[in-house]
């Protein structure tokens, strides 16, 4: 009796979950940054802020950098955990693949709010009272601890839900762990959007921009998640990138069928 042919190979199915893991999870860090915890993040630790408390920017800058690089090593110890405990169980590519593309529907069906669907959230931001405890060193890199390691504080994103599973699907502890410190580490690096804020009127003119830029961020999370999504379900078929799309296209005739409905009469 022939053997049944895989869809597709390990090699393929894990190269492309990493990639998506990548993907998603910088989208995920980026969109992160616009969260309770972020903004007060770029409104605490900034030059004018660290001036008036006699502090040097710079090293507390630098000091959470590496602090949100640790977080996410956290992060990615425990997905490269995870990912040795899914290589363990010996899963076929097209299982991984159909888990992933499971996840990706819920989580992106999460983010755009499908039949108001919701993931836990966790509400919770950093202790301001660190800035007045504490030496430069300790805040700067327990706060960049807590923001890379994802879960401490807010949860804007259900895409950080979708890169820790994609990241375990991998089965391979190294990706997993590549993934989670890339994650903090760029939560880490949004400390740098606020260098140029060393006076009043800099720290009102960078929020304004920073709050315009928000909706646009959040239409390229959902790019990138929708994008996730069709590339695991090319791993299964033709049939199931089709599938895909034309979900896709049928959620955004009826949301757009419904705003119609909403919007007032001229």
């Amino acid at each position: 009796m022939q053997e049944e042919t895989p869809v597709t190979s390990m090699t393929t199915a894990t190269t492309v979950l990493f990639a998506v893991a990548l993907a998603v999870g910088t989208a995920a860090a980026t969109r992160s940054t616009w969260s309770p915890c972020g903004l007060s993040m770029l409104a605490t630790v900034t030059p004018l802020a660290e001036r008036a408390r006699g502090h040097r920017y710079r090293t507390t800058a630098a000091w959470f950098v590496a602090g949100g690089a640790a977080g996410g090593a956290t992060l990615g110890l425990v997905l490269a955990l995870f990912a040795a405990g899914a290589r363990a169980l010996g899963p076929d590519p097209t299982t991984l693949a159909g888990l992933a593309l499971a996840a990706g529907a819920v989580t992106s069906a999460a983010e755009l709010g499908a039949g108001g669907l919701r993931l836990p959230v966790h509400r919770r931001q950093v202790n301001e009272r660190w800035l007045d405890q504490f030496r430069p060193w300790v805040y700067g890199l327990g706060f960049g601890w807590q923001v890379g390691t994802g879960f401490a504080t807010y949860i804007m994103t259900p895409a950080v839900y979708l890169t820790v599973i994609v990241a375990a699907l991998t089965g391979t502890p190294w990706e997993a762990l590549a993934v989670g410190t890339a994650f903090g580490l760029l939560r880490g690096l949004a400390v740098l959007l606020g260098r140029q804020i060393t006076d009043a009127d800099a720290l009102t003119r960078f929020h304004r921009r920073f709050h315009a830029a928000e909706p646009v961020v959040r239409r390229v999370l959902v790019c990138v998640e929708c994008t996730a999504v069709l590339a695991v379900a090319a791993l299964l078929s033709p049939w199931a990138v089709l599938s895909v799309v034309l979900v896709g296209l049928g959620f955004a005739f009826v949301r757009g069928l419904v705003t119609r409905r909403d919007m007032p009469a001229l």
